[in-house]
């Protein structure tokens, strides 16, 4: 069987199953479905279909350790999300997982989209599960990017199969129209600088548990599909270099936490993209064993961030602090996760980007080097220093509040012993990394640099927070990207319809009136309710017809 396929079953029969074994049945169909990383590498399933020759499923050295996380993530998200009884959310989260699991042992470009689509379609029920209007408007918006994604990804594999005869998933580059179209579809999920709206918008909106879900799988699986399709793209390393940088000014001034950790998350996307572009195999390791311990630690901030919107209802940090003497438990996670993002030595952050930086010195790419060194320090900063600091520190609480549930305080205990373990002995997580190279990242330079990268930008912290020079916290919403579909473009169209409703109305008004004219009839064609009502539906047929005229003339 497909891995993933038993997850997505379990979802579709989660409702026949009492609400108490609903979770451990959850658990069984993960390790039902984990089974599959013991069968080895080769071309397990295929299906000839209409002339195409599908591989359902495959795997590869690549595939080993990102199926490993995923499988990780699932169950930590399950364990997390014990409490929860909200069905629909139940059955999105599963069959989410099971789709990005079947995603990654997909071998050619249409099995690929079945999946792609298919995590887009499940992961919105996530976003919904918000259960408020701005994240049922998030959903839509995430639902539209989500699936222009797929679209874009289709067309590449039809032009490719067209022009090619192949649609194998196999290494492309930027030089055929197939290979643009996929790279796009790629980009949208990963992130990519003025593609990466929708992540900031919809992530937080989600629910307590959803947002852990959400930030494990999607991104992460355009990651993988990037390494295995586009290593060694040049404009790949400039593309990741600016994720790295922007969305530190953002996290800085943004005042929910949440969105803090989503702006963060694009940030640490931009190394592993760099590591994808430099294309050697010290980098791709490094890509690999960044986005498998990222997983881990961004997972373990958000449930952090999670158990605090439970217990107080919101993420703001102007609402938040003092926290530490109600959830000491969720404060010591929620550092844990900080240092491992910040990267302190003997945390699981330190022994996978040092493998990115080293491929960058190795490459001789010193700028783009010292721009991932600034980067570095952003992460310190907005993640490292400012999530546990306004949550749990800032300001003195009024009022008390109980410690996250006991399932959340195991999953978060979890991931804080993955961090650490990992951080201790790297050499586990070396094992599964697609090739093998020997690398030691516990070497005095590395580990000098990295300290002092750190203590510097604590001392810039601490400075700003004592002379007031630090961004206020204030009840706001930043807009990065998603500006131009949330705020331009209706600023835009709706004056611009508004005139285009109002000509045809006219139009309309006095069609009827020539039409009552030569019918002989004196009465003024004046029924206004009849205009308002068959306007709408009127300009609508207007715009249906001038949309296909243009697609005639496209296919002419």
């Amino acid at each position: 069987m497909i891995p993933g396929l038993v997850m997505i079953l379990f979802s579709i029969v989660l409702p026949v199953i009492p609400n108490y074994f609903r979770h451990p049945a959850m658990l069984l169909s993960v390790f039902l479905s984990s089974l599959s990383l013991f069968n080895g590498y080769g071309i397990f399933l295929e299906w000839d279909i209409l002339g195409l020759n599908l591989i359902l499923y495959q795997s590869d050295s690549l595939t080993f350790p990102f199926a490993i996380i995923f499988h990780i993530a699932a169950v930590l998200v399950i364990i997390f999300s014990w409490h929860n009884k909200n069905l629909m959310e139940q059955m999105a989260t599963l069959a989410y997982a099971g789709s990005a699991i079947g995603a990654l042992h997909a071998g050619d470009f249409f099995s690929l989209f079945i999946w792609w689509e298919a995590t887009a379609l499940t992961s919105v029920f996530i976003v919904f599960a918000g259960n408020t209007l701005a994240s049922r408007n998030a959903a839509m918006r995430y639902l539209i990017i989500q699936v222009s994604s797929g679209v874009l990804l289709l067309i590449g594999t039809c032009l490719m199969l067209y022009q090619t005869g192949n649609h194998n998933l196999t290494t492309l580059d930027l030089n055929s129209d197939f290979g643009k179209f996929i790279f796009i579809a790629f980009g949208i999920k990963a992130a990519f600088p003025l593609l990466n709206g929708w992540l900031q918008d919809s992530y937080p909106e989600s629910s307590v548990t959803g947002t852990v879900a959400l930030s494990a799988f999607t991104t992460k699986l355009a990651i993988y599909a990037l390494a295995r399709t586009f290593p060694g793209t040049d404009s790949l390393i400039w593309i990741g270099a600016i994720m790295t940088a922007f969305p530190v000014f953002f996290a800085v001034i943004e005042n929910d936490l949440r969105r803090v950790l989503s702006f963060s998350l694009n940030n640490q996307l931009g190394f592993m993209v760099v590591g994808i572009g430099i294309g050697t195999e010290l980098s791709l390791n490094g890509t690999v064993a960044h986005a498998f311990v990222h997983i881990i630690y961004k997972a373990l901030l958000f449930m952090s961030m999670g158990a605090v919107l439970y217990r107080t209802g919101t993420t703001k940090a102007s609402e938040l602090g003092g926290l530490y003497k109600y959830m000491p438990l969720t404060t010591i996670f929620c550092i844990v996760g900080a240092m491992s993002i910040s990267a302190f030595p003997l945390f699981s952050g330190f022994v996978a980007k040092s493998l990115i930086m080293s491929s960058l010195g190795g490459a001789g790419m010193v700028l783009i080097y010292f721009v991932l060194f600034f980067a570095s320090a952003g992460v310190l900063e907005h993640s490292g220093i400012k999530i546990p600091y306004f949550a749990f520190f800032a300001h003195e609480r009024k009022t008390s509040v109980k410690e996250a549930p006991l399932n959340m305080l195991i999953a978060m205990g979890i991931a804080a012993f993955l961090c650490i373990g990992i951080g201790v002995y790297p050499r586990y997580l070396y094992q599964i990394l697609p090739y093998a190279v020997e690398y030691q990242p516990y070497t005095l330079d590395h580990i000098i640099s990295q300290l002092q990268l750190l203590v510097f930008a604590i001392l810039a912290f601490l400075f700003l927070i004592k002379f007031k020079l630090y961004p206020s916290e204030i009840k706001s919403t930043v807009l990065n990207s998603d500006w131009f579909y949330r705020r331009m473009l209706p600023g835009i169209g709706r004056p611009f319809f508004k005139m285009i409703s109002n000509v045809i109305e006219k139009f309309y008004f006095n069609l009827g009136f020539v039409f009552n004219f030569l019918l002989g009839k004196s009465k003024k064609y004046n029924n206004s309710s009849f205009i308002k009502v068959t306007t709408p539906s009127f300009a609508t047929l207007i715009l249906i017809i001038v949309l296909f005229i243009m697609l005639l003339i496209a296919v002419i």
